[in-house]
């Protein structure tokens, strides 16, 4: 193991490309090689020389079939993306994390001692350290302490998932440094659910924190929550002349809590219907035959919402089949099928009061008359605001950042690539 300014001088040699090769793309490396020196000289400036220095990464994700599926049992099809979160970390004795993100002025310190939920933790990423570390503890795994400065290229408030990256780096940290790395990748996806559940009291799904953890294109079948059966797609994303945009319209996700706790309930309501706890449960044919009754108990959109439930669960197999099957053209047409479904069924792509803007609506009309025929496009996420998808055919690349970030500003647009190892030590 080297020491800071060894691993500096290693990263900025070269020595270390082999190392980054195996997460991004010939062109980034010159990137990626400035950006993890500059995080080993960040790392002196707040804790001084160290030896044995070791880095860590986890990427963002992307949805890419499943909208607001995961929430009832159902399937998605997500993928890891070549934005990570990074850290630079040096083991310590003394029982305790602390943690220096770039992005941030505050330092987080979390004694490993203490492993239970703390209030005024709550909604910080001190408590996703201490989540991290207390499920490690309840399952009989090790942990131990470690000075740590990190730096997330994951947009925040983007639907990449920058909070399931960094709870994910955290386990993975805790994984390599004090269990040899023997976790798998599910299990650690878990840990980092938990964490974000119990200790910062946020009641998320496990579709970020897996595709963040296991990497590559990968479909998971949430009937079991306790045992997800996640299964890995085969797919060379850079083979298939395409570019992976993310649009941000840079709407407020602000005061969305009872949109998006309103497309649960009203799927839960369903389901209630024909005595079941969520719509996976529930008989498909039975919900078309009883329409009538549903329609009277629940209202038109909970009907619609139950609708695009059962449709895109079912989409998510075609998808990755076509994936599977190296047929990409195939597959665009099921991810505008899935986009217009979230439209027209799921009703989350617009809030519906007086005065409310339409941005995603706006950005998926053009990339409709960019792409029409050529690309595929649809909401990302949670939807109401915030960001579309789309594949871009990369002659197609040009006009289309140009046009959409005409409209809603220079950068809106984030060109992303697919990336197949989830969170893993670098070196």
């Amino acid at each position: 193991m080297k020491n800071t300014t060894e691993m500096k001088q290693y990263i900025a040699s070269g020595s270390f490309d082999s190392a980054l090769s195996r997460l991004y793309s010939e062109t980034e490396l010159c990137e990626q090689r400035d950006r993890y020196v500059s995080l080993s000289e960040t790392f002196a400036s707040v804790y001084g020389e160290r030896d044995n220095i070791r880095f860590f990464s986890a990427p963002g994700r992307t949805e890419v079939c499943g909208n607001h599926t995961d929430h009832n049992k159902g399937c998605v099809l997500a993928a890891g993306i070549n934005l990570d979160a990074i850290a630079c970390v040096s083991a310590n004795a003394d029982n305790t994390v602390r943690l220096k993100s770039v992005e941030y002025p505050k330092e987080d310190v979390v004694d490993l001692s203490v492993l239970t939920p703390l209030e005024d933790e709550k909604e910080h990423s001190a408590s996703l350290i201490r989540g991290v570390a207390a499920r490690f503890v309840q399952l009989g795994y090790k942990i131990g302490g470690f000075d740590c400065v990190t730096t997330n290229k994951v947009i925040a408030g983007s639907g990449l998932s920058s909070s399931a990256a960094f709870e994910v780096l955290v386990g993975t940290i805790f994984n390599y440094m004090y269990n040899d790395g023997k976790i798998s990748a599910v299990e650690i996806a878990k840990i980092a659910q938990y964490a974000e559940n119990v200790f910062f009291g946020k009641p998320c799904g496990l579709m970020d924190q897996t595709a963040c953890s296991v990497g590559g294109f990968v479909q998971i079948d949430f009937a079991d929550t306790e045992k997800p059966v996640i299964t890995p797609v085969s797919f060379d994303f850079a083979s298939c002349g395409h570019a992976l945009v993310i649009t941000d319209t840079r709407a407020s996700h602000a005061d969305l809590t009872d949109e998006y706790a309103a497309i649960r309930k009203e799927m839960e309501a369903v389901a209630a219907c024909f005595g079941k706890s969520c719509l996976r449960e529930t008989d498909e044919k039975e919900f078309f035959a009883n329409m009538a009754l549903v329609r009277e108990k629940c209202g038109e959109r909970a009907c619609l919402r139950a609708i695009h439930f059962f449709n895109d669960n079912h989409r998510v197999e075609k998808e990755a089949a076509a994936l599977k099957d190296g047929d990409f053209e195939t597959f665009k047409k099921y991810v505008i099928e899935s986009g217009n479904s979230s439209y027209m069924y799921n009703q989350n792509v617009f809030v519906k009061i007086k005065d409310a803007g339409q941005p995603v609506s706006l950005a998926l009309a053009l990339s409709d008359s960019v792409l029409n025929g050529k690309g595929a496009w649809r909401v990302h996420g949670g939807g109401f605001a915030g960001t579309i998808q789309a594949f871009v055919p990369n002659d197609l690349l040009d006009c289309y950042i140009s046009t959409l970030e005409s409209v809603f500003g220079a950068g809106a647009c984030h060109v992303l690539s697919i990336r197949s190892v989830g969170g893993t030590e670098v070196c």
